[in-house]
């Protein structure tokens, strides 16, 4: 279901819904959301007028927008306006959208709603290019990128849409959260509010398909087995999906081999992409280019950055999003808000849970109507008083809002934890003089894998799954902490700090920090699944590091066998609160399939390795005096600030 749904959309979801609604039968009683859905979409017929545009750019190609304005001409409305690559449909001005908007709340109260295709897509002309790079000195007609394209899309708006009031905003979730960044590149003087949510930031480093240097395979083939492949008509929804003819994608991939095969085997050349993204595999201008980062300075309007903790697709995009402009750009009003979200949960989603980890709170629910809609209505039609902080975040563990000055916390305390002989994590630094070490062999031919459950997808829940399964493997090592007399929180980045060696060339480490429940830790109820949470392992971050760029991701080199060396990075920000009576656990390996592919522990171009260069090695993770490894994070003191409900 990942890709159907990021690739149609939340309102094509909604007709598919209602659709299945009517063949099931007219004797069945609709649900309660069955019946609100319905009865918003005959308000949106009642209240609006759709309209369809071709909007001419600054090179003579045109766009496709989808315009729903008021019927009621006696005010004027600002334009709330998306650009998407998975187009706007349905289209014709007779067939409307069933939602509009970010939430309910904008529709009922008045916007004008613009929906865009991007160049090459829907029924948009021109050529649609993946992220496409943004462009700082524009200086001849025929130089183009997504934020002139956004001016340009909004000029027109101005100059054809009647009863407006001259303010425009732009969000977008995903791939459209790459193009509400480019929104804030434009720089358009009635650009007032962008809200980039889990924005496609870095596709090498940490977003979607690669993490430091791996691939992330199951969720590349997914998504571009379907999206990928060139359209064969006007207007088509990328497809059709994947068949995997079995639903084990464990096994499925380990049967296609090396990951040259995917190509060979099903994608036949057809899809263009799929060979740029495996075979860049170093940080080449080729990336860089298409990282907005460096060029989020200055900007005019408001930004309100939305990401949630457990994004197994974008959790680095917002963060990173929002620092930037923390250092680019001081004088731009500047928002984090992080939920205890899958991709895109917020949007639609009451936010109460997350596979078997409960929060206890609709979250979900929460951020549109007290956050999402208070920040369009502020900066475009002068309302909804109260100020909103810097950071708004949710803090998983104790389940709690907080409103912060600034992410991470300045009040941090950096604290290191550090791997202990016994399988055990400490915060004193090891005494042993001598080269200590832990050690296992990875073999990839039985990679571990990512999830405990059978799925050919890269299933959300997997960032909150239970690792149970995971540490009862001989070729993942456990440390964990004695249950903590004190509540511990964690704010902020976590540092991985390994001390390894291998009898390979090259190995991938994955480190996994994991919050272990007590063994009395109550099932939830009702507990159809019949899980048992007593002793839990819960993934609140897990993370892989590609060995051979420890030095540099646009250089990598070889280990050399045998010789200990410091492999060293960044998992993405948390806010995890360790409850008193849980531990604190990390775990290490050097597979994590197929959510990561799979490394041949040979120093190579991984896309051209034959069967044959997939060898077996033994990894050892040192935890002596000289070769401390460790994690490291900023904690909160106990006596951190009252959280805000």
């Amino acid at each position: 279901m990942t890709v159907i749904r990021r690739v149609l959309g939340a309102s094509a979801m909604l007709v598919i819904m209602l659709s299945v609604v009517t063949l099931a039968g007219q004797n069945r009683q609709l649900t309660d959301a069955e019946r609100k859905a319905a009865e918003l979409r005959d308000y949106i017929r009642a209240n609006y007028t759709k309209s369809e545009y071709l909007a001419p750019m600054r090179d003579g190609v045109r766009l496709f927008v989808a315009v729903y304005a008021p019927k009621d001409s006696s005010q004027r409305y600002p334009i709330w306006m998306s650009r998407t690559p998975y187009t706007v449909a349905p289209y014709g001005v007779d067939d409307y959208r069933g939602s509009l908007g970010p939430s309910e709340f904008f529709a009922r109260d008045g916007y004008i709603f613009a929906y865009c295709d991007v160049r090459g897509r829907g029924k948009s002309e021109g050529k649609f290019e993946h992220v496409r790079p943004y462009l700082p000195n524009k200086t001849a007609p025929n130089q183009v990128d997504e934020a002139s394209d956004t001016y340009d899309t909004i000029e027109f708006l101005l100059k054809t849409i009647p009863n407006h009031n001259g303010r425009v905003g732009v969000s977008g979730t995903s791939y459209p959260g790459f193009y509400a960044t480019m929104a804030a590149l434009s720089g358009h003087p009635a650009l007032r509010a962008v809200s980039p949510q889990a924005p496609v930031t870095e596709w090498f480093i940490g977003d979607d398909f690669r993490h430091n240097g791996t691939f992330f395979l199951a969720h590349a083939f997914g998504f571009f087995s379907s999206f990928g492949r060139p359209p064969t008509g006007e207007n088509e929804v990328p497809g059709p999906r994947f068949d995997f003819a079995t639903p084990d994608g464990y096994d499925f991939f380990l049967r296609m081999g090396p990951l040259g095969n995917a190509d060979t085997k099903f994608f036949k050349g057809q899809i263009e992409w799929w060979r740029d993204l495996v075979s860049h595999d170093t940080y080449t201008d080729f990336w860089k280019a298409r990282d907005p980062l460096p060029y989020l300075q200055n900007l005019q309007a408001a930004v309100m950055t939305v990401g949630g903790w457990f994004d197994a697709e974008d959790v680095y995009g917002p963060l990173h999003t929002y620092q930037a402009i923390t250092k680019q750009s001081p004088g731009t009003v500047n928002i984090l808000v992080e939920g205890p979200w899958s991709h895109g949960q917020w949007n639609g989603n009451a936010g109460e849970v997350l596979g078997d980890v409960n929060f206890h709170q609709n979250t979900g629910d929460f951020f549109r109507e007290h956050i999402e809609f208070p920040f369009f209505q502020h900066f475009l039609k002068d309302k909804a008083e109260e100020k909103l902080p810097h950071a708004y975040v949710f803090e998983t563990g104790r389940d709690e809002w907080h409103k912060l000055d600034s992410w991470p916390p300045k009040n941090g305390v950096k604290k290191t934890f550090y791997f202990e002989s016994g399988g055990r994590l400490s915060s004193a630094p090891p005494s042993a003089s001598s080269e200590e070490f832990d050690e296992y062999v990875s073999d990839p031919a039985k990679p571990v894998p990512h999830i405990s459950w059978i799925s050919t997808a890269m299933t959300y829940p997997y960032m909150t799954g239970d690792q149970r399964f995971a540490a009862r493997r001989t070729d993942v090592l456990v440390y964990q902490t004695e249950p903590l007399a004190e509540d511990v929180t964690f704010a902020g980045p976590v540092t991985a700090s390994l001390y390894v060696s291998t009898t390979g060339t090259d190995s991938d480490w994955v480190v996994k920090l994991i919050d272990v429940y007590p063994g009395n830790y109550p099932d939830p109820d009702p507990n159809p699944s019949g899980v048992k949470m007593g002793g839990y392992q819960q993934l609140v971050r897990g993370e892989p590091f590609r060995g051979k760029f420890r030095k540099s991701f646009e250089k990598p080199v070889p280990f050399e066998p045998g010789k200990p060396d410091k492999v060293e990075f960044q998992l993405p920000d948390i806010f995890q609160t360790f409850r008193r009576g849980h531990r604190i656990m990390v775990q290490v390996q050097s597979s994590w399939f197929p959510l990561v592919d799979r490394n041949p522990q040979k120093f190579m171009k991984i896309d051209e390795a034959q069967p044959s260069d997939f060898q077996k090695a033994t990894q050892r993770v040192y935890r002596s005096a000289k070769l401390p490894s460790a994690i490291t994070a900023d904690v909160l003191p106990p006596a951190t600030a009252a959280p805000e409900k």
